[in-house]
């Protein structure tokens, strides 16, 4: 019986690496609340004062520099695109659930899973409550092994175009429910209502998808 999950030095590698970025990240922002005085999880109403723009960008940045460090770890563990893109997965939703959990540790925030949380910034401010993308990054942990094991174990993984398109659709399905309060964030206020049934769309779509991917191709005829 072939293996399903991929080799455990690897997987614990990838582990402690994500775990690690997540300490860091959570740790850089309590110091940096610390440091400006502001408590931790003070996020609304957002500082767009031309003050705060430099800060905005070193975000950005931020942001991209911890998307190449994902992408790096993945490109040395994976050993075609597929398993690599697999393996961004489960480091980036270990590193998020990781981030929200040593944050709890430190500070005590978010109280509750409720919580509401500004994700990403770009093109418009993505928020929404702490459980949606803890939800995201299950799925994509999950997804990711699953895929990761399939191949290492010699096994193959349904790809194609429609495949794609379709994880492609509940991506962006998702991330559109996150925008729902772009504009009320922009305008200086305080997100209090989730598109939730837009965000279970997309998850559904995507999961739907990832299951097809997934499932064992069928014995061909005479074989």
């Amino acid at each position: 019986m072939k293996r399903r999950l991929p080799p455990l030095g690897l997987t614990a590698g990838i582990l402690l690496y994500a775990i690690a970025m997540a300490y860091l990240e959570a740790a850089v922002v309590v110091y940096l609340g610390a440091a400006l005085g502001v408590p931790t999880g003070t996020i609304f109403p957002i500082d767009l004062s031309p003050a705060a723009m430099p800060y905005w960008w070193i975000e950005v940045g931020r942001e991209g520099a911890t998307l190449v460090m994902i992408g790096g770890v993945a490109w040395l563990a994976g050993r075609s695109p597929l398993e690599r893109l697999a393996w961004a997965g489960v480091v980036f939703g270990i590193w998020d659930i990781g981030y929200y959990a040593f944050l709890w540790v430190f500070s005590g925030w978010p109280p509750s899973l409720g919580t509401w949380d500004l994700l990403f910034l770009l093109p418009a401010p993505w928020a929404g409550p702490v459980w949606a993308p803890i939800a995201v990054s299950v799925a994509l942990i999950g997804f990711g092994l699953a895929c990761a094991g399939r191949l290492r174990s010699g096994g193959s993984v349904r790809f194609g175009k429609r495949h794609l398109g379709a994880l492609l659709l509940g991506g962006a399905v998702v991330i559109a429910s996150f925008l729902t309060n772009a504009g009320l964030v922009l305008d200086g206020g305080t997100p209090t209502s989730f598109a939730w049934p837009i965000f279970a769309v997309g998850m559904g779509i995507g999961m739907g998808a990832a299951g097809m991917a997934l499932r064992p191709r069928a014995p061909r005829a005479g074989a």
